[in-house]
C-alpha cells in the first residue's frame, strides 16, 4: 500500500531494520549488556537513594501505596511506549512518534521539554556530586569536583557510544548490587535472621499513628514526591537505536519493567518502612543510612555517599546521552540547529552533546550565584515535565495504534494490554496528577512554572512550523516503518 504524502517523498524502509543506524549516521556500539543494564539502571536514579525519606516523613508507610501507583503508571507508559519503539526504534523516541501522529509541532514540543528536562538535570547532578567529593576532599572547593564530573562524564560521552554505555554499564551495576545487599540484610533483619535481632513484625508499620497516619489525601502528596524518581525508564528507548538489535532490546526492556520497579522501588522501601518508625528525623536525612546504622553496619554514611555519588553519575552520564540524542532527532528532522545533526567519525553528535552540557554549565553557574532566583526558576519549569512527557506518550499511542494495526499489522511484536481501556485510563490518571499538583500547596509552583515553559515551547513550535517547510529528504532522518504513512499536520493521509 502506498503511503506517499503530497510535497514529501515517499518513506525509504526503515533505516534501523535495513541497516542499523546506517541513515541515521549514529554509531551501533552499545551491546546487549549495555542496553539490559541501562534498562536495568534507568530505573534506580538518585532520587530513590536521596529523597525517600522524605516521602516516608510526609505520608508514613503508605508511601509504599504512592510508589505502587505511580510504578502502575510507569509501567503502562513504558508498555505504550515499548510498543511504539519496538515497531520503529529511533534515536528520537517518543518526540518521533508524536511527530508522526500529530504533526511536527508536537514532535518539536515534546523533544525540546525533554532536552531542557535533562539539562536541567546536569546540573542538579553535577552539583550534588561535588557536593559529595567535597566532603571527602575539602580542601579542594566544591565547584572544582563539580567542574571535574562535568568534563570527565562529557568526554567519555564525547568519544564513543560504546565508552557511553561501558561507564552505565558499571554505574548501573553498582547500583543493582548495592539494592540487591540492602534487600538481603534488610530482610534478613525483618525475620531475625541476623545476628543481635529480633523479628520486627508489623510494629512500624502499624504503630505511630497507623498504616496512613495522616490520611488518605498523603497518597497523591506522596506520588507527587515519588515520581520523579521514575524519569529515566524511557531512556533504553533512545539507546536501542545505537544497538544491534534495537526491537529485541526494547522488547526486553518493557517487558521486565514490572518486576525491576517492585524490586527496587517496592522491595526497599518496604525494607525502610518495616525496620524504621516512619517519623524518625534520621529517615528523613537518609532513609537508606538510617537503616543501616540501625542494624549497626560500619561506616554506613560512607557506603552510602559511595552508592549516591554513582547513582548521580549514572543519572548525568545518562541525562547528557539522553539530551543529546534528542537534540540529534531535532535537528534531523529540521526542528532543531542543522550543526546538531552533525556526527564525528565514531557516530556520536558532538554538537548536540556539547550544546547540552553547555546549557548544564550555565545552569551550574546560577546554581552557585543565583540559587534562588534563576536556578530556582529553571529547576521548578523543568519539574513537571516528566509528566507531560509521560501524557504525550499515552496520547501519541492513540493514535499511533491505530495507524499501525491498519498499516503495518505485522509491525506490532509488543503490544499495549487491554488497548485502549488501558491507555485511556493512565491518560485519564495523569491529567488527575496534574490537577492534583495545581492543587497542592507543595506542587502548584512547580506545575504552574512547568505549564509556562510548556506554552513558551508550544509557541515557539507553531512559529517555527509556520516559518519553516520540512524539505522533502527530512523524512529519512527520521526512521519510518514501511507501510505507515508520514501524518502531516496531525493527520495521516490516505490514497
Amino acid at each position: 500500500m502506498s503511503s506517499h504524502v503530497p510535497g514529501r517523498k515517499t518513506a525509504p524502509p526503515d533505516p534501523i531494520e535495513a541497516a542499523p543506524s546506517g541513515e541515521q549516521g549514529l554509531s551501533g556500539g552499545l551491546k546487549n549488556r549495555h542496553l539490559s543494564m541501562i534498562a536495568i539502571g534507568g530505573v534506580i536514579g538518585a532520587g530513590l537513594f536521596v529523597g525517600s525519606g522524605s516521602g516516608v516523613n510526609k505520608v508514613g508507610p503508605g508511601i509504599l501505596i504512592s510508589y505502587a501507583l505511580t510504578g502502575l503508571m510507569i509501567v503502562f507508559v513504558m508498555r505504550m511506549l515499548g510498543e511504539m519503539s519496538a515497531a520503529n526504534p529511533t534515536s528520537g523516541s517518543f518526540s518521533s512518534y508524536a511527530d508522526r501522529a500529530f504533526g511536527r509541532w508536537a514532535g518539536f514540543t515534546v523533544g525540546w521539554l525533554y532536552w531542557f528536562f535533562w539539562v536541567v538535570v546536569l546540573a542538579v547532578e553535577a552539583t550534588a556530586g561535588g557536593a559529595i567529593l567535597h566532603g571527602w576532599v575539602t580542601a579542594v572547593p566544591q565547584w572544582a569536583f563539580t567542574l571535574a564530573v562535568m568534563v570527565l562524564l562529557t568526554a567519555t560521552n564525547l568519544i564513543s557510544v560504546g565508552s557511553y554505555g561501558e561507564f552505565e554499564f558499571w554505574f548501573a551495576g553498582i547500583k543493582v548490587v548495592a539494592i540487591a545487599a540492602f534487600l538481603v540484610i534488610g530482610g534478613l533483619a525483618v525475620f531475625g535472621v541476623l545476628p543481635d535481632t529480633d523479628p520486627v513484625g508489623l510494629t512500624n508499620l502499624t504503630g505511630h499513628g497507623g498504616f496512613l497516619p495522616n490520611g488518605w489525601g498523603q497518597i497523591l502528596s506522596g506520588m507527587l514526591l515519588v515520581a520523579f524518581s521514575f524519569m529515566g525508564s524511557e531512556i533504553v528507548t533512545l539507546a536501542a537505536g545505537e544497538s544491534k538489535d534495537p526491537r529485541r532490546a526494547v522488547t526486553r526492556a518493557t517487558n521486565s519493567v514490572i518486576w525491576r520497579i517492585a524490586l527496587f522501588y517496592l522491595g526497599s522501601i518496604l525494607i525502610v518502612v518495616t525496620l524504621m518508625p516512619w517519623d524518625s528525623s534520621a529517615v528523613g536525612d537518609s532513609s537508606y543510612v538510617a537503616v543501616l546504622d540501625h542494624l549497626d553496619i560500619p561506616a554506613a554514611g560512607q557506603i552510602m555517599n559511595v552508592i549516591v555519588l554513582t547513582a548521580v553519575l549514572s543519572c548525568f552520564n545518562s541525562g547528557l546521552y539522553s539530551a543529546s540524542r534528542m537534540a540529534f532527532s531535532l535537528a534531523k528532522r529540521g526542528d532543531g540547529p542543522q550543526a546538531f545533526g552533525a556526527v564525528s567519525r565514531s557516530g556520536v553528535p558532538r554538537n548536540a552533546v556539547l550544546a547540552s552540557v553547555v546549557f548544564g554549565f550555565v545552569a551550574v553557574f546560577f546554581n552557585y550565584t543565583s540559587p534562588e532566583t534563576v536556578f530556582d526558576f529553571l529547576l521548578n519549569s523543568s519539574g513537571a515535565i516528566a509528566l507531560f512527557i509521560w501524557l504525550s506518550i499515552c496520547l501519541t499511542q492513540l493514535r499511533m495504534r491505530r495507524i499501525l494495526e491498519r498499516e503495518a499489522p505485522e509491525k506490532l511484536t509488543v503490544k499495549m494490554w487491554l488497548f485502549p481501556y488501558l491507555t485511556y485510563g493512565t491518560t485519564a490518571f495523569l491529567l488527575f496528577v496534574i490537577g492534583y499538583m495545581l492543587y497542592d500547596d507543595v506542587g502548584r509552583k512547580q506545575m504552574l512554572l512547568s505549564l509556562l515553559a510548556a506554552a513558551v515551547v508550544l509557541i515557539m513550535a507553531f512559529v517555527h512550523q509556520r516559518r519553516t517547510r520540512r524539505a522533502p529528504d527530512d523524512t529519512a532522518a527520521t526512521p519510518v516503518a514501511p507501510g505507515i504513512p508520514v501524518p502531516v499536520g496531525g493527520a495521516t493521509n490516505n490514497p
